[in-house]
């Protein structure tokens, strides 16, 4: 076969050139042990190294995440151990308070101590992240969680948003717990309270305490159902309770009613889930059963309450000074749960929103105002001032159920501070409002104890996370260099073949150049 010159050199110059680009790319690979560079080296592979870059990216910020919320954690878990030691402290000052020794200078004493705690839990329940953020405010971490309100109360300012996180394909976790969680969420054991109506002038032979909830279970499913009830003296040793449909509920009390009235064990009666404490208090030549008979109170749930808090941007000074529940059908019916907003409209109207109130709100009624009381829903705000179009008041509800600690604390510290020396009746009142304080403090410890356990739980879970995360790394390192990388013998070996056969090549290229026509002349 002939072929020509020009024939010959193209042929030749194509077999060296592709040698050579060989060689190139072999010994650039053997420097850097990387075997695909571009989607042409190993299409394949390379679409199986994006996607592990993809999962490498997602993991680095999953390590991201844990970082943050281990910081977190560690922060709210010191400060909840921070406020789980003052509450300790709290309950010991208030154990101490019940010493039958104890003076009103002693009690005082205590109430002053209780004063400085309650300062130190507020300053503790509004602590910051290293941030700058209030960790217990919710997504509102520029948000003041906790504030006091004119009447003596706190009011939790936060949301019950948590921050979540991703940690894993399928897993995301709280960065944060709430402050409604945590400290608004202390079930309340002074819940109930009772009302003397007979006789009209106190003569003080009885005293009948609120009564502390000992079941919340029996108390919501029975006690409720029935208020109000209404306990009568029938005898010097028998009580009646009777429930608001009129029937005798009694055989549902301890001893079914019965009681001694010259012992204090004796004195106490348990119904529905409460337990009520009860102080015969006979005068010199009294009998019991001349002068029990016709006492008479009402038991019953305490009502709801509202705090209203005008807000910064209203046009006038009007202040809401009072509230109270004047329609107990509708205020159930139609007000709102948890928090409301009142937006007046004019001097003499103003419309209920459910809170928060956004742009899509709708309006749950429409209130008047007369004789400068604003009434919506069944609930009466008396008003200090004339409001006008555009004030806006926001009304937090008080249900009883639960109970802030900084209001425990609040109310254990105004019990310690009333004078109650030489006054059986009064030892009597403070006693009981010292039962409830311990109550309800330990009601918040067992609260906050549940909040800390919940934050120790998705600290181990993060940890078992970072650990798989920490696995999933790993292999998938591993398993982009086992894609990627080059194997450096075969590397070696493949390099010094092209090398011999680029030799190979040249060397032939200058025989058969030796055996062209002009040569031979």
């Amino acid at each position: 076969m002939r072929i020509s010159t020009a024939q010959f050199y193209e042929s030749s110059a194509a077999n060296y050139q592709k040698n050579f680009a060989n060689v190139v790319k072999s010994s650039e690979e053997a420097s850097s042990l990387v075997r695909v560079n571009t989607a042409a080296d190993d299409p394949v592979g390379a679409s199986r190294l994006l996607q592990l870059g993809q999962q490498a990216s997602m993991l680095d910020q999953y390590e991201a995440n844990s970082t943050t919320i281990k910081a977190t954690l560690g922060a709210t878990e010191a400060v909840m151990t921070s406020i789980t030691n003052v509450l300790q402290r709290a309950k010991e000052l208030a154990i101490g308070a019940g010493n039958a020794g104890y003076t009103d200078a002693d009690r005082r004493a205590n109430a002053s101590e209780l004063g400085q705690i309650e300062e130190q839990l507020q300053s503790l329940m509004n602590s910051k992240d290293e941030n700058g953020k209030y960790i217990f405010a919710g997504s509102k971490g520029d948000t003041v969680p906790f504030t006091r309100n004119d009447d003596g109360t706190y009011s939790y300012n936060g949301d019950q948003v948590t921050l979540d996180l991703a940690i894993g394909d399928n897993m995301s976790m709280a960065t944060n717990s709430t402050g409604w969680e945590v400290f608004q969420q202390a079930i309340n054991t002074s819940r109930s309270e009772v009302t003397r109506t007979a006789p009209v002038v106190d003569d003080g032979r009885v005293v009948l305490s609120n009564g502390q909830v000992s079941s919340s279970l029996t108390y919501n499913s029975k006690f409720r159902s029935g208020e109000p009830y209404t306990v009568d003296f029938v005898s010097g040793t028998q009580l009646q309770i009777t429930d608001s449909g009129g029937n005798d509920v009694t055989a549902e009390a301890s001893q079914g009613g019965a009681f001694n009235p010259a012992t204090a064990a004796g004195q106490t009666v348990s119904f529905r889930g409460v337990d009520l404490t009860l102080n015969i208090n006979l005068a010199a030549g009294d009998t019991a059963a001349a002068v029990l008979p016709g006492h008479s109170f009402t038991l019953a749930a305490k009502p709801d309450t509202f705090t209203a808090t005008r807000s910064p941007g209203n046009p006038t000074a009007t202040q809401v000074t009072g509230s109270s529940i004047t329609n107990p059908v509708a205020y159930h019916a139609s007000f709102p749960t948890g928090s409301a907003v009142m937006k007046f409209t004019s001097a003499t109207a103003f419309d209920l929103y459910a809170a928060p109130l956004t742009a899509n709100s709708k309006i749950v009624s429409s209130g008047t105002v007369a004789a400068g009381v604003a009434t919506a829903s069944g609930v009466s705000f008396n008003l200090a001032g004339t409001p006008a179009a555009g004030d806006q008041f926001s009304v937090a509800v008080n249900t009883h159920e639960t109970q802030n600690i900084l209001d425990t604390v609040s109310q254990l510290k105004t019990a310690l501070n009333t004078p109650i020396n030489g006054n059986p009746i009064l030892q009597q009142k403070f006693q009981a409002a010292l039962d409830s304080g311990i109550g309800n403090l330990a009601s918040g410890s067992d609260q906050l104890s549940s909040a800390l356990s919940s934050v120790g739980g998705r600290g181990s879970a993060l940890d078992t996370q970072v650990d798989t995360n920490q696995s999933l790394v790993l292999a998938n390192t591993q398993t982009q260099s086992a894609i990627r990388d080059s194997d450096p013998a075969e590397v070696m070996t493949r390099l010094t073949l092209q090398q011999t056969m680029l030799q190979a090549s040249q060397l032939a290229f200058s025989k058969i150049a030796q055996l062209g026509l002009f040569n031979k002349v």
